[in-house]
């Protein structure tokens, strides 16, 4: 996965986690706009998400 998205991944989390609690939930959505510019970018944080790491849709943000 590239850095960029790393770096995104970790910077949402933590604003989530800050914002609402340790026990904050987010799909890898939270880390995109609402509209879709970027498929490739989606695709990636898809991939890495559902099949690398075996998530669920919602998980906690700590993780």
């Amino acid at each position: 996965m590239r850095e960029t998205l790393k770096r995104k991944i970790i910077e949402v989390c933590n604003q989530k986690i800050e914002s609402k609690g340790e026990n904050v939930g987010l799909s890898f959505y939270a880390f995109f706009a609402n509209k879709n510019d970027n498929p490739e970018f989606l695709m990636e944080a898809a991939k890495w998400w559902i099949v690398k790491n075996q998530l669920d849709h919602f998980e906690k943000a700590k993780k």
